[in-house]
């Protein structure tokens, strides 16, 4: 087939018209066009006045190869790449041994799903809960102020991927295209066929529940095997070679293939990892609040006339500004219809984070408006000063906020002028269970509320409105990615000094968001496969 891109039409546009832009592309005939798939469908709304629809499409036509032959310099006809997945290997019919994963976020799934497929039968350990009474946990908090620490938006069947906007795309580089097999095995657990193809897929929080529980049935019917309420306490080395893990419980299971799919808010097995003599080190992140504005307001600066069009759905933004102290405020995770959440796994603190469910037709519109930050601002040069950052900064919030769980809030307005505020305006906050009215100037260090206070009117002339008044301001967002890095090795993906371990995902620093941890699960399980496959060679000879 031929892959045609950057076609562009109107928003709206018939069939027809699409069909037509196709035998304008090509030079022919009606006669010979066989048929077409959508391969990507994006919206170009630089103009907002002007947007169009960009397509990518998948051509089966007739004299194939004469038309590649007389379009091979034109630059938007190509053969269609190839991107079907293929194993790398598959496990004999009897194994000695087991791979063992801990976490079962998009990481863990998918590396526990890859090695299932692939005969392996991995044990996949999980310290929370079963995503059905994990949400119900998380509801405890979000409604009733009560906090379950092992069973919460970061731990438990799904990893924190579950509750959040489910966005579904990444911009790592991806030769192999290993995205589309995720997105494929998605499909596959009911995510609407959509996500294929659209530029930007997402599922939301409710599909990705269904999503999940699917995925864990056709590993179990693989012979894999998972256990919930399974947290890892400690890890058995011996001579640099992982031999096994242990949980809370007491029991010792042995594997000498470990996948460390944790997530980035797995702070004790930070603690422990870092005790047992693995090696870390201190990576960047970003700190900053939650800004929410009516999403009204952000559609119709991003869409002018078109605001509201089907097509189109909710708009979305991505902002950045490079501020007067050398600082960087971006936007993050941007959640267009969506909610302020509480994101909290350990008692004492607040954090927060974005989330939409798949319609995204919440009232507001939010993102993290976040400050980065290096190692050369942690208090110390211990590979873990960055997790007791976010943890002072949490503690911080939970008493600002009331000491309830309740987070503190701020209006911009009253923020810009640095007076705390005392009655919401128009916008009316979703973050749950509450929030707190009060000044968020000393929620962070100096450097980063000066940074902010900078950035917003900056946003302001690009997005209208954007430093209104009466958008609110929720913190703290202290969890963009992961404080630490577990380094590992480029070729075999095992940690440098631990043989065996093969830290994976978001938190061991590898990874930011659901697509692209999915996709550093396969390529560490695929490591896992090879690696299991050469120990049994060795073993035969």
């Amino acid at each position: 087939m031929l892959r045609l891109t950057d076609i562009r039409l109107p928003l709206g546009h018939s069939a027809d018209k699409l069909q037509l832009a196709i035998l304008k592309r090509l030079h022919i005939t009606p006669a010979k066009l066989r048929g077409y798939t959508v391969a990507r469908l994006a919206f170009d709304a630089r103009k907002r006045n002007a947007i169009v629809a960009v397509y990518s499409l998948d051509v089966d036509v007739a004299d194939e190869a004469q038309l590649l032959s007389r379009f091979k310099n034109e630059a938007h006809i190509k053969s269609t790449p190839d991107t079907e997945y293929k194993f790398v290997t598959h496990a004999p019919a009897k194994l000695s041994t087991r791979p063992v994963i801990i976490g079962t976020g998009p990481c863990g799934f998918m590396a526990g799903l890859l090695l299932a497929q692939m005969g392996f039968k991995p044990l996949i350990l999980e310290r929370g809960q079963e995503v059905r009474q994990r949400t119900k946990d998380t509801w405890a908090l979000w409604r009733d102020h009560k906090l379950n620490p092992e069973s919460n938006v970061q731990f438990g069947e799904g990893g924190a991927g579950t509750f959040s906007d489910g966005k579904l795309y990444t911009q790592i580089k991806d030769p192999r295209h290993l995205g589309v097999k995720v997105l494929q095995e998605f499909v596959k657990a009911g995510a609407p066929k959509e996500i294929l193809h659209i530029s930007k897929p997402h599922v939301g929080t409710f599909r990705l529940v269904g999503m999940v529980e699917k995925i864990r049935e056709e590993i179990i019917g693989l012979g894999g095997e998972f256990r919930f309420d399974s947290r890892v306490t400690d890890i058995d080395i011996d001579e640099g070679q992982v031999r096994g893990v242990t949980l809370a419980s007491g029991e010792h299971i042995e594997s000498n293939h470990v996948v460390l799919a944790i997530g980035h808010s797995a702070r004790d097995t930070f603690k422990m990892l870092f005790e047992r003599g693995v090696y870390i080190e201190a990576k960047p992140f970003s700190i900053g609040f939650r800004i929410e504005h009516p999403q009204s307001i952000i559609d119709q600066c991003r869409y002018g006339q078109f605001a509201g069009h089907a097509d189109l759905g909710a708009a979305d933004y991505k902002l950045v500004h490079h501020c007067k102290n050398g600082r960087s405020v971006y936007s993050f995770c941007m959640c267009p219809g969506g909610t302020v959440v509480a994101a909290t796994s350990e008692e004492g603190h607040v954090v927060t984070n974005g989330m939409s469910q798949y319609s995204r037709n919440e009232r507001n519109a939010n993102s993290g408006i976040v400050v980065g930050i290096t190692p050369e601002d942690f208090p110390d040069d211990n590979p873990l000063a960055g997790m007791e950052l976010q943890r002072e900064l949490e503690k911080r919030a939970f008493v600002l906020g009331g000491s309830n769980y309740d987070a503190p809030a701020q209006l911009v307005g009253d923020f810009l002028k640095g007076q705390p505020s005392t009655e919401l305006g128009c916008v009316q906050p979703s973050y749950t269970p509450g929030v707190n009215l009060t000044d968020l100037s000393s929620a962070l260090p100096d450097y980063a509320i000066e940074a902010i206070r900078e950035a917003l009117p900056m946003f302001g002339r690009k997005i209208k409105d954007f430093a209104m008044n009466d958008a609110v301001l929720t913190g703290v967002e202290t969890r963009t990615s992961s404080p630490i890095r577990i380094k590992r090795n480029k070729t075999d993906y095992q940690s440098i000094n631990t043989k065996g371990l093969y830290p994976a995902g978001e938190g061991a620093g590898y990874a930011g968001g659901i697509l692209s941890a999915a996709v550093d699960g396969i390529e560490v399980a695929e490591a896992v496969a090879l690696s299991m496959m050469a120990e049994i060679a060795a073993a035969d000879s």
